[in-house]
């Protein structure tokens, strides 16, 4: 039999599977539900997760981030991210939720080129490449976590507004940014794939409730470039490293581009945005998926029984063949209940119970 490891890169690559493949991420509070509920700490390991999710750190080369603000007075309590991004709460009910802060907007073309950017620490790669041969021991394989690749590193910095306008203008200071974030994003997936990672999860939202957040062409002239030079980075060094990309939103125009560069798994593929049947039909022979119920109303708001029902259609959709780890598609929020969890466990029995029969 597969090690849950085996089974799930043979999901991933269509290729069948013993076990129906899982993934929960749960909010601090659901956390603390399940060790009540449990009386345990690991509730991965109680879903029955066949990866862990593996982030390494990386060198800050800034020293205290309110110096990097000469043009905003930033709140008292902001905190700064390893690229020197400002993130301030509005309040304790606003959860993982918080007011972004741009260091680099209303910068110039010598500030940009200038700015300390985050670098990958070689004491860092040699920890990451032993916590993936324990997993791999233990018969896990690892996701490592790379989302913010090109575009949502660079607007979190920029602004989205002046970073757009950069691109549409063909203005310099674009070009210097997203070569910095992809030549850094380049040097995290070199260190990843050299560590011996399954699965590379990169990710940029580039979709929104209802529509593209960005014009295709746009993109593919600024973007797609720069992602395939970070999945063409880790591909040189494995070729046989999976790649997965997440992004929230509305999306098709985007899949067929996506693969032409190497993509092979997406997430979430949200249902409040675009139907999952249809984005089988068309890409299911060429691409996999991961996610797919939906966090925003299902979880919330649906019974356990429509919850088994929607994971049931799912995994019947993708048959013998497989192609999804199956589970919420974010975060799961405090307002979901338990039940609605243990349904898509429930599911997953129940089908593997049918394909076995």
């Amino acid at each position: 039999m597969n090690t849950p490891r085996g089974n799930l890169l043979s999901t991933l690559r269509r290729q069948g599977f013993d076990h129906v493949p899982v993934d929960f991420w749960l909010c601090e509070s659901q956390i603390e539900s399940f060790r009540n509920r449990m009386d345990q700490e690991d509730y991965e390991s109680w879903f029955g997760l066949s990866h862990r999710k593996v982030e390494m750190e990386v060198h800050r080369n800034y020293t205290y981030g309110f110096d990097l603000y000469p043009r905003e007075e930033l709140p008292p309590d902001t905190e700064f991210d390893e690229y020197g991004i400002g993130h301030s709460k509005g309040s304790a009910l606003a959860f993982h939720m918080t007011r972004m802060h741009h260091p680099l907007k209303g910068a110039g073309l010598n500030e940009i080129i200038d700015y300390p950017y985050p670098t990958v620490d070689p004491a860092k790669e040699k920890e990451m490449a032993a916590i993936v041969k324990d997993l791999h021991d233990m018969g896990l394989a690892s996701l490592a976590f790379m989302q913010m690749t090109v575009w949502e590193a660079s607007w979190y910095l920029r602004s989205m507004e002046e970073l757009m306008m950069d691109m549409v203008m063909e203005d310099e200071r674009a070009t210097a940014l997203l070569d910095r974030i992809t030549d850094f994003a380049c040097a995290k997936a070199e260190a990843y794939a050299s560590a011996g990672v399954d699965i590379l999860s990169l990710g940029d939202d580039i979709g929104t409730q209802t529509s593209i957040m960005i014009d295709v062409a746009l993109w593919e002239h600024w973007l797609k470039p720069r992602l395939s030079r970070v999945i063409d980075t880790a591909r040189q060094i494995n070729p046989e490293i999976l790649i997965f990309y997440h992004s929230c939103g509305y999306v098709i125009p985007f899949i067929d581009p996506l693969i032409e560069i190497g993509v092979d798994i997406l997430n979430p593929i949200q249902p409040e945005c675009m139907s999952f049947d249809e984005v089988h039909d068309r890409f299911g022979d060429r691409l996999s998926f991961w996610g797919t119920i939906g966090t925003q109303q299902l979880l919330p708001f649906g019974t356990a029984d429509q919850v088994r029902e929607e994971c049931l259609s799912r995994l019947e959709k993708c048959g013998e063949q497989g192609g999804l780890c199956i589970g919420p598609t974010h975060l799961v929020e405090p307002e979901v209940p338990w039940e609605n969890l243990l349904a898509i466990r429930k599911a997953v029995g129940e089908f593997e119970n049918r394909s076995r029969g």
